[in-house]
């Protein structure tokens, strides 16, 4: 019953007043005017006195009159059956993420401790990289989010998209390692893919989130000269460093981390193209890092309710227009006597 209630209102609610009007009228029916006396000289001529059919026809004008009176009340309030609801709109944001897969990504020098923190389990720069990239696709519904990855080149992930969930779903399909090289990492490819996936749009903001773990050492185009392409475009490039402080793998071992990303280059990337560089050495980082970018790149959403109102006074007049039919077709059967 509540729903219905939530559902139905008048537009006119004034017109209700009149209401007021039906029971004085259904009481002065009832008033009895003054008593009068016929005298009959005979019992015979009292008996055969009764009740026309008319007469009982008649009986019902005053209450369909009434009825005729209260919808035609009820049709001028504008009785509605309203359905609210919340349009929302927003200006997102076009992402591209670019991640490197390159063979480095599988180091296991990323930690996760446990939730009583009484041990602390290995996890892949790649693992770590994908989780954090996947809780921050989450929290942009209203942005259009692609993804390329790359190692010796870039090849596409997903394009640009609303449809998060097969974003997300391709991001976990995501494996470490190129078809043709696994052990390249061009970033500079990576820079001219992404900005020319950007370019074909048309958005508020472009933006660029470069994760990497190595030194650019493949491909023909420059990283810098790739930034200074990408700047009078309005692309913005935010570049992330992954791994350890102690460093990157060697060749022989990709167990030993030790050096290898390009800080000084992947800073001035995003300094050229208004971005920013960060630096991320463990977990809690990397999620601190991407929630920063988060904050920075701000969609604007507006939300109008909106109520959708079906008019139901049709039915009310439609009543109303009954009801006096058949209280005038009652009158005319059973007209009033004469005097």
């Amino acid at each position: 019953m509540s729903r219905i209630f939530e559902h139905f209102a008048f537009r006119d609610p004034w017109w209700l007043l009149g209401l007021l009007l039906i029971p004085p009228l259904l009481f002065l029916r009832n008033v009895r005017g003054s008593e009068s006396g016929v005298d009959f000289p005979s019992l015979a001529i009292l008996s055969s006195v009764g009740s026309r059919p008319r007469e009982r026809i008649g009986a019902f004008t005053p209450i369909l009159l009434c009825l005729a009176l209260l919808a035609g009340i009820l049709g001028l309030a504008r009785p509605q059956w309203r359905n609210a609801y919340t349009a929302r709109s927003a200006s997102g944001i076009d992402i591209l993420i670019a991640l490197d897969v390159s063979e480095s990504m599988r180091i296991l020098d990323y930690y996760e401790d446990d939730l009583e923190g009484s041990f602390r389990r290995n996890k892949q720069r790649i693992t770590a990289a994908k989780e954090v990239i996947e809780s921050f696709i989450a929290e942009r519904p209203d942005d259009r989010i692609g993804m390329i990855a790359f190692a010796v080149r870039p090849y596409g992930v997903s394009p640009l998209t609303l449809d998060h969930p097969y974003l997300i779903k391709s991001l976990r399909k995501l494996k470490v390692g190129h078809p043709l090289d696994p052990n390249g990492t061009a970033i500079g490819s990576a820079i001219a893919a992404s900005t020319k996936r950007l370019t074909d749009r048309e958005a508020k903001s472009k933006v660029v989130i470069l994760v990497t773990d190595g030194a650019s050492n493949s491909g023909r185009l420059d990283p810098l000269l790739a930034a200074r392409l990408a700047a009078p475009l309005g692309v913005r490039v935010y570049t992330v460093a992954i791994g350890t402080e102690e460093g990157r793998f060697s060749t022989a071992d990709y167990r030993q981390p030790r050096q290898e990303f390009d800080a000084p280059t992947l800073r001035e990337i995003a300094q050229i193209t208004g971005g920013e560089f960060y630096q991320a050495s463990t977990s809690e980082v990397l999620r601190d890092t991407f929630a920063t970018i988060n904050a920075l790149e701000k969609t604007e959403s507006n939300s109008q309710r909106i109520v959708d109102a079906r008019e139901l006074y049709g039915w009310c007049l439609g009543a109303a227009f009954l009801c006096a039919f058949f209280a005038l077709s009652s009158f005319a059967l059973n007209p009033p006597p004469g005097p």
